[in-house]
């Protein structure tokens, strides 16, 4: 099966997939991560709010997300974007957003719908008891949530957390549709097509994407184990 495959178009290749490809989808994860728990974190308490408007804004924000598929937002943001920006300025072009910030924007948007629901259902878990005491010290909301209530949510919930994101590592791929963002398989892709060989490039973005993705939940679930709070 393998003996007509060019192993050399990899060898040729794998450093500039690397510190090029891998290096931008990481750096795009990482980003998209960081924002969409921050995000994700204000959607849970606005949800969880006791004024009804602003909970209803951010269940139907969620709601909303959480029903179009990811590539079409990437679309939205990537096309129609500039066009909003333009209308908002008063600008008479569009302004180029850039396939970069593009890209974050859309998936921090994405995400935190998914981080919102992963941190509200952590803020819940928390026993009712100990947030009565918070306001029995003289907290107030914000002071019992940010001093008693998120820590120990965070920490229920980071086994999920990093779970999420690693859908979110997979699904930066799909930036590929834009063609000018160098992710991994987007440069893996311009290598296949250059030289002639897309099977020998699609199986090894595989074998990566298995390898590492792999890789993140063995340590999610180390993470799991650790971080277990017996009560």
């Amino acid at each position: 099966m393998f003996s007509h495959f060019d192993f050399n178009v990899i060898e040729r290749s794998w450093y500039y997939l690397f510190t090029t490809g891998l290096k931008f989808t990481l750096m795009l994860t990482i980003s998209a991560m960081v924002g969409g728990i921050i995000f994700g974190t204000i959607l849970a308490m606005m949800r969880l709010s006791h004024n009804k408007i602003i909970s209803l804004i951010a269940t139907s924000y969620v709601n909303l997300i959480r029903s179009v598929p990811l590539v079409l937002v990437i679309f939205w943001f990537y096309f129609l974007v500039p066009f909003i920006f333009a209308w908002m300025t008063g600008a008479s072009e569009p302004i180029p957003v850039g396939a970069f910030s593009s890209a974050l924007i859309t998936f921090i948007l994405f995400e935190a719908a998914y981080y919102c629901e992963i941190m509200r259902s952590g803020i819940q878990s928390i026993p009712r008891g100990q947030v009565s005491a918070g306001y029995a010290l003289g907290m107030n909301y914000w002071q019992m949530m940010g001093s008693v209530v998120l820590p120990q949510a965070f920490r229920n919930m980071i086994p999920i957390l990093f779970t999420q994101t690693i859908v979110l590592f997979q699904d930066v791929s799909l930036v590929y549709v834009l063609g000018s963002v160098p992710e991994f398989v987007t440069v893996a892709s311009k290598i296949a097509q250059r030289d002639g060989r897309l099977v020998e490039m699609y199986v090894f973005v595989a074998v990566v994407y298995f390898v590492m993705s792999l890789g993140l939940s063995l340590l999610v679930k180390k993470l799991q184990t650790k971080t277990a709070i017996i009560r």
